[in-house]
């Protein structure tokens, strides 16, 4: 039985990507490793910040140009479903929660990763991811997104 404490996780990054005139968000369907929805996320390479992650992993992802970061205070943890060759030695990842806003244009998918993409409203989005987690931190990105343009529109109006 491996101890609790012996577990090794690979930080990553979740990032909600997102268009918000649009208020839709961005899912890459997965075929690396398991198949279903999921947002951009990956790992933190040696010697790589969180924020230098998330650069990465958008412009590998999609290869859209990002407008607005967010880091939120969220993180989590997962295991992995089963051990992958590519990842010896980790159990599963950690994340931190970051939404961007992109620049909308033509996705370019890491076809090594990803199969297709879909830009999605959040009730659709929300049923199509494939992990709690994930749901968790779109609607966190959501009600936040909401908020966000509540508080402008009550600022428009009361400037008028």
């Amino acid at each position: 039985m491996i101890k609790k404490t012996n577990l090794k996780y690979r930080p990553s990054v979740f990032v909600v990507a997102y268009i918000l005139k649009e208020k839709k968000y961005l899912l890459l369907k997965r075929k690396l490793h398991w198949t279903g929805w999921e947002f951009p996320k990956g790992g933190i390479e040696k010697g790589e910040t969180k924020l230098e992650t998330l650069k990465r992993e958008i412009f590998e992802e999609t290869h859209l140009k990002i407008k607005a970061i967010k880091r939120f205070n969220v993180s989590g943890n997962y295991l992995y479903e089963r051990e992958l060759k590519d990842r010896p030695g980790f159990v599963g990842q950690t994340y931190s929660l970051y939404a961007v806003e992109l620049k909308y244009g033509e996705v370019l998918i890491d076809e090594h990763e990803h199969s297709g993409y879909s830009w999605d409203v959040f009730d659709k989005a929300v049923k199509k991811l494939s992990w709690s987690n994930q749901r968790r931190c779109l609607a966190i990105v959501n009600n936040w997104l909401t908020k966000m343009r509540s508080e402008e529109h009550t600022s428009e109006l009361q400037s008028h």
